[in-house]
This record gives structure tokens, C-alpha cells and sequence, in this order.
């Protein structure tokens, strides 16, 4: 897939685009940010928030400029508001879009890190998933383990609901990695 095809395609909620971005453009950002933070932690949640933002907002994406550059923008500028609303103190929240803006995205067909997950032994699975940073071992739970929707995932770990997308779509990528290495 072209990365204006995925652009196109993630303008009209195609699931798969959005995956095929994160995947193409999530060492670029992460690698922007950690340069700039030195923590993996910050480096990682300022990354997810950034695709979570670009992926609401991807209907402002102006073709004029190159997508890289919009993203690494866009996390920049998040890491700019963060560093304000530390200095002032105020505990608010970073995302300020309402739940009512997010798209609705649905793809029931099975990603390739799903069929992976999925073909692996159970006890197998949980030791591969210790392997995973917390917060990644935490959405992998709630989603596949208790089997929260979405929505429902947002509002325990108090998140947007688009991050909650991010971090589990990332998860399953790591997932699938450290799988595929046995």
C-alpha cells in the first residue's frame, strides 16, 4: 500500500490504512520524541497520542506537505502543551476532543497479529505477554481477556478512546514480534 492510498483510504475509517501508517510512521515519531525526551515511557505515550490525534483530525492533513513531517509536528506540539501544563500545575487532562468526535472504526476481519495471538497456546500467550511493557499488558487484558469493548476500556483506564486504539494496536504488533522470535 502507498502512503497516499493509506491516506486516502484512513480519511474514509479503512482500519487497515490506519494500521499500515502507525506501522510505517511509529519508529519516526517515537524516535523524534525520545531524542527529544530521553524517556522511553513519555517518548511512548507522546507517540500514541500523536497518531490518536492525527487520526481524528486526519481530514486536516494538507497533501501539500509530507505525512511524516504532519505527524512529527503534531507530537511535537503535544509535547509542548504537556511541558506548559506542567509549568502552570494544572492536573487537566492532554486531550481536550470530545468522546462525540471519534470515529467509530470496525474491521472484523482478523489482523495478522490477531491469527498469531490467536493460534498460540494459552500458557505460552501469558508468558509472551509479561514480556510487554504494563500498560501494553494491561489493554491486551482488559480487551482479550475481559473482553471490554473499546469504550469501555477508555473509561477504566480514564484515556480517549482513539488511544486506547493505539496503544492496543501497538501491543499486538510488539506482541506478534516477540511471538514470531520463538
Amino acid at each position: 500500500m502507498e502512503i497516499e492510498e493509506a491516506i486516502k483510504q484512513a480519511k474514509l475509517n479503512n482500519q487497515k490504512a490506519f494500521n499500515y501508517l502507525v506501522e510505517t510512521f511509529w519508529d519516526d515519531v517515537y524516535g523524534f520524541q525520545l531524542k527529544r525526551i530521553g524517556n522511553e515511557n513519555d517518548a511512548e505515550d507522546i507517540t500514541i497520542q500523536a497518531f490518536s490525534k492525527a487520526f481524528d483530525k486526519i481530514d486536516s492533513y494538507n497533501s501539500d506537505y509530507k505525512f511524516k513531517t504532519w505527524l512529527i509536528t503534531i507530537s511535537k506540539n503535544i509535547h509542548i502543551d504537556l511541558v506548559r501544563k506542567e509549568k502552570n500545575t494544572f492536573s487537566k487532562k492532554l486531550s481536550s476532543t470530545d468522546d462525540e468526535d471519534y470515529f467509530d472504526v470496525v474491521d472484523d476481519s482478523p489482523s495478522p497479529e490477531d491469527k498469531l495471538i490467536t493460534d498460540q497456546n494459552l500458557a505460552k500467550l501469558l508468558r509472551d505477554i509479561k514480556k510487554l511493557k504494563p500498560h501494553y499488558q494491561e489493554v491486551i487484558n482488559l480487551r482479550y481477556f475481559q473482553e471490554l469493548s473499546y469504550k469501555e476500556i477508555a473509561e477504566q483506564l480514564d484515556e480517549p478512546m482513539t488511544n486506547v486504539k493505539v496503544k492496543l494496536l501497538r501491543a499486538k504488533k510488539l506482541l506478534a514480534e516477540i511471538i514470531q522470535k520463538k
